[in-house]
């Protein structure tokens, strides 16, 4: 009882000056590429198609979730853009292509703390009838 009351006496306008940051996560679930990422001659040649997801952990300022301004938060587009430029270049291993991805979005996209990509290839050539594989890579600042 006494902390409930201590507690409903504090000035909370004494805080005002303060920034206030929503953490949240922004996800980009499946964006669909056709590369050329392989070990095998026939994987860069012919290429294969490729789904990337991306989950980053953003500070979400209030000018983006009082004033809907898109200044307060991590524009999805250039996380997008990132994910196209690093598929574009050929790599022999899914998880060198999934940490690139990764260190270019908390290169490029400075409220963003923490990534995690899963980069998913379909039908790869293992002699076996299998949906895909994947990798997941998570790095944080």
């Amino acid at each position: 009882m006494y902390l409930e009351a201590e507690f409903s006496s504090w000035n909370v306008s004494c805080y005002s000056h303060l920034q206030m940051f929503i953490l949240s996560e922004i996800v980009i679930d499946r964006i669909k590429l056709h590369a050329y990422h392989g070990a095998l001659p026939q994987e860069r040649t012919v290429g294969a198609d490729f789904y990337v997801t991306i989950s980053a952990q953003t500070d979400v300022a209030p000018s983006a979730w009082q004033d809907d301004s898109l200044e307060g938060t991590t524009n999805y587009a250039d996380i997008v853009a990132i994910v196209r430029r690093e598929m574009a270049v050929p790599s022999n291993l899914l998880e060198h292509v999934a940490a690139r991805i990764a260190s270019s979005v908390l290169a490029e996209c400075p409220a963003v703390s923490t990534v995690s990509v899963t980069l998913e290839k379909e039908n790869p050539p293992l002699g076996v009838l299998c949906r895909g594989v994947s990798v997941k890579i998570e790095q944080s600042r």
